[in-house]
């Protein structure tokens, strides 16, 4: 059985996971997924049924996305590089509505992020190709594709801009042209 430590988030159901790395001279080892033990630490069984892969450069911003149906769970690690990962939770009478929690994912750290259905999910890339993998409990839906805003005031999400080097609006930032006029959370 592999070891994995499970980290505790303020938001229930959000956590992050440090798998063990075995590592000597050759190189490095490390399980990234064992479908028991995550259930485990999720408290229920979860089933993924898609990975995806994405490739990025320094400054680009993906997101705030979710599905209006068919809401995704994400198993999220990178590979290489760095990303700020960040999840706001948009689930239905939930004590933390609107809230928000971010961590630095990376090649380095090795960490993973579990973000359930019923979040919104983005990330802002820190080094240039960066490669972002993550499993999804469902099936993406284009024509169920919602978001929120990646600034709005009223989530608050601190992107740590100027601590990773850019600029603290936001100029120069690369985001879609969708991700540049998602609504805001009032207007969901």
């Amino acid at each position: 059985m592999a070891e994995f430590k499970k980290v505790e988030t303020p938001i229930e159901g959000l956590f992050v996971i440090e798998p063990t790395v075995f590592g000597d001279a050759r190189g490095f080892f490390m399980e990234t997924y064992a479908k028991r033990d995550f259930d485990a630490m999720a408290g229920s069984p979860v089933d993924f049924v898609q990975d995806n892969h994405s490739k990025s450069r320094r400054g680009v911003l993906r997101g705030l996305h979710f599905q209006t149906q068919h809401a995704q769970g994400k198993l999220i690690r990178v590979v290489a590089g760095a990303v700020y990962d960040v999840a706001v939770d948009l689930r239905a009478g939930s004590p933390t509505y609107g809230r928000w929690h971010g961590v630095e994912l990376s090649a380095e750290n090795k960490r993973q992020f579990y973000v359930p259905a019923g979040f919104a999910h983005g990330f802002l890339t820190l080094v240039d190709d960066t490669e972002f993998l993550y499993k999804c409990t469902d099936y993406y839906h284009p024509e169920f594709d919602g978001g929120v805003r990646w600034n709005d005031p009223q989530i608050g999400v601190d992107w740590r801009l100027a601590e990773y080097g850019f600029d603290p609006s936001g100029e120069g930032l690369l985001l879609s042209a969708k991700d540049r006029v998602q609504p805001l959370l009032e207007e969901l």
